[in-house]
C-alpha cells in the first residue's frame, strides 16, 4: 500500500492513495488552516469507522440479513499533552432493515473487533481502549 501527500500552503495537503483517491487534509483556522478537509486524527477515526463497518455489512450480509442501512458513529477521546494521541473511542452501530436478529448484529461486531478490523486492532495494541454498542431499527415488512 502506498499514500503520496504533498503540501498545498498553510496546514493544508493533498493525499493520494496508491489506486488513485484523493483527499484534502486542513486544520481549522486556530491552527493556520483555512478547514477545508479534515484533519488527519479525524480522517485516522473515519478510517477506522469505514473499517469496522465494512467488516460489520460483509459478515452481515454472508448470514443473510436484510440490512438496509449500517451507520457506525464514532466519538472519541484524546490526551491533553503532546502527542495528543487516542485514548478511548467508542463505536455505536445503528443497523436498520428487516427482522434483523439481535445476536448476528452482536456477533458481527465481535468479530469485526476482535479478528477483522485492522484499524481497531492496530489502535487497540497502541493503547485505545475501544468499546462497542449497537441499536437495530426495524423496519416494517
Amino acid at each position: 500500500m502506498e499514500a503520496n501527500v504533498s503540501w498545498a500552503g498553510g496546514v493544508s495537503f493533498n493525499a493520494e492513495s496508491g489506486s488513485g483517491h484523493r483527499v484534502t487534509l486542513d486544520g481549522p483556522p486556530n491552527s493556520g488552516g483555512k478547514n477545508l478537509g479534515a484533519g488527519p486524527m479525524e480522517l485516522m477515526l473515519m478510517g477506522l469507522g469505514g473499517c469496522t463497518a465494512f467488516d460489520v455489512m460483509t459478515i452481515l450480509k454472508k448470514t443473510r440479513q436484510d440490512v438496509t442501512d449500517c451507520v457506525a458513529q464514532l466519538s472519541a477521546e484524546r490526551a491533553d499533552a503532546v502527542p495528543s494521541v487516542f485514548t478511548k473511542i467508542h463505536v455505536h452501530f445503528v443497523v436498520t432493515g428487516h427482522n434483523l436478529k439481535p445476536k448476528h448484529v452482536a456477533r458481527a461486531i465481535k468479530l469485526s473487533s476482535e479478528e477483522y478490523c485492522s484499524a481497531s486492532i492496530m489502535l487497540e495494541k497502541g493503547g485505545v481502549a475501544i468499546t462497542h454498542d449497537y441499536e437495530i431499527i426495524e423496519l416494517d415488512s
